[in-house]
């Protein structure tokens, strides 16, 4: 993996740049703190358009009623299954690194999309570190609003800051960030 990472991060450096640190998000399908709302909401919705396409189905109803809750029923199999699914290959699209002049996140499933940001200009870092090592850090300065969006969003994989979200060794990283400022100033 660290010859792919290297490759995807190698293409996007100058050339008096130096890749410091790479790594991806966690992969694969997992829970979040957000879960904790969005799954029942979603299993609501999903039981109430099947419950209505079925009962719309087995009624002599009219055909525009039938044809009205797949969209309902497809929107909530995505909320309850796909966005798990869809939410995992995002993650194994996207590479952080940490560079001497940059932090950079390279992300996207159907096209790339860059995110670059000078680590002479990061005023605000936050590092949230779980007991297995495992973190993210945020890159800019979030209010109380940001983080119930945050908490909220249904696209999980897309904060409303900068970050690199659920990374291995979260404190080292932040570490090597902290160095690159301090070597750039």
């Amino acid at each position: 993996m660290w010859n792919e990472q290297k490759r995807f991060l190698d293409s996007q450096l100058s050339p008096n740049e130096r890749l410091l640190w790479s790594g991806q998000p966690r992969q694969g399908v997992f829970l979040q703190a957000s879960d904790a709302i969005v799954i029942p909401f979603s299993l609501l919705w999903c039981g109430f358009a099947i419950f209505w396409e079925s009962s719309v189905i087995y009624t002599d109803a009219p055909l525009f009623f039938k044809l009205w809750g797949i969209p309902f029923i497809c929107v909530g199999l995505y909320m309850v299954i796909g966005r798990f699914f869809v939410d995992a290959k995002q993650r194994g699209k996207t590479y952080y690194g940490v560079t001497n002049e940059r932090v950079i996140i390279l992300s996207g499933i159907f096209s790339q999309q860059i995110k670059s940001l000078n680590v002479k200009t990061l005023t605000d870092i936050s590092l949230d570190e779980k007991s297995d090592r495992s973190g993210t850090i945020t890159f800019g300065l979030a209010d109380s609003n940001d983080q119930w969006v945050k908490f909220s969003n249904s696209n999980r994989n897309q904060p409303v800051l900068p970050s690199f979200d659920s990374i291995q060794d979260a404190k080292k990283v932040y570490e090597i960030i902290r160095n690159a400022q301090r070597s750039a100033a």
